[in-house]
């Protein structure tokens, strides 16, 4: 997977229009002081010969240095990368449980005014842009209300509105899941019969029939998790944090090849990380899974 994922990054970075050596020159640059930089970059050889020297240099650790500040992309990650991942965590943090205990009110009430209500407020979330919901926060609780500051730091109070922005649609995903996959468990024969044995309701729901209803929102979390630490891309450049989301799109307009690909490849453990990590749950929500 990680393979493929390579090939398909290196790929389309150097296939897309654009020259990075046109870029580092500069507009007005001679064509000789291009030809160098391109040569000095290693531009000049035949692609595949690229992408042998970029895996070659990953497996070791190394990603290169950029096409523009010549820093380390590593140096780089290893400054960006905890804020992301803190923004991640946090976005997590916040919004799934609020998922989880919305779609489980709204089932065990179902068709109650609260059912309706969270299920417009679960359609609205998963509709709104994210670019969008995070500019209408930024200019209500950050520039009028003045409750949060505006942009540029890493502090928890920094992160709040970026995180709630990006748990948002997360949360209304999770929500819809849960209602939806417990109302149907709760029409299963051994919820009747633990209700018949006399198991107050609270045990019943939550742990019996909410156990068997998490096996699909696991899979719907999971994804979802990684899906926030590559949707940070959009959040951080609207909140201006140092992640690797907004480094990425520094990068993408500058063409600088190493500073792309190697948060892509990050991200792209992640979700093999995150995918794993969902497998070795199953086994423990559900004793009847096994791998074996």
């Amino acid at each position: 997977m990680l393979f493929g994922v390579s090939v398909a990054v290196f790929m389309t970075m150097h296939l897309a229009p654009g020259d990075p050596a046109q870029l580092v020159a500069g507009m007005d640059a001679p064509p000789e002081t291009i030809e160098l930089i391109r040569k000095d970059l290693g531009l000049d050889q035949p692609i595949w010969v690229q992408y042998q020297q970029f895996i070659t240099k990953v497996l070791r650790g190394d990603f290169g240095r950029s096409l523009h500040s010549k820093t380390k992309v590593s140096e780089q990650l290893v400054v960006r990368l905890p804020v992301t991942i803190r923004l991640a965590l946090i976005a997590m943090v916040l919004g799934m449980p609020m998922g989880v205990v919305a779609g489980v009110i709204g089932a065990t009430h179902h068709r109650s005014w609260f059912d309706h209500a969270s299920m417009v407020l679960a359609l609205t979330g998963a509709s709104v842009p994210t670019f969008w919901l995070g500019l209408l926060l930024l200019a209500l609780f950050a520039v009028r209300l003045g409750w949060f500051p505006v942009a540029g730091g890493v502090s928890l109070s920094y992160l709040i509105l970026p995180a709630v922005t990006l748990g948002t649609r997360p949360a209304a995903l999770v929500s819809r899941l849960v209602r939806s996959g417990l109302l149907e468990v709760l029409r299963e024969d051994y919820v009747r019969t633990a209700r018949a044995k006399g198991l107050s309701e609270r045990v019943v729901i939550y742990r019996h029939a909410l156990r068997n209803a998490l096996i699909p929102v696991i899979t719907t979390v999971a994804v979802q998790m990684g899906t926030l630490l590559a949707g940070s891309v959009i959040t951080e450049s609207v909140f201006g944090l140092p992640g690797i989301g907004n480094m990425m799109v520094t990068a993408i307009l500058n063409r600088d090849f190493p500073m792309v690909q190697a948060p892509l490849l990050v991200i792209a453990v992640w979700f093999m990380l995150i995918n794993l990590t969902v497998d070795i749950a199953y086994v423990t929500l559900d004793p009847r899974i096994s791998y074996g």
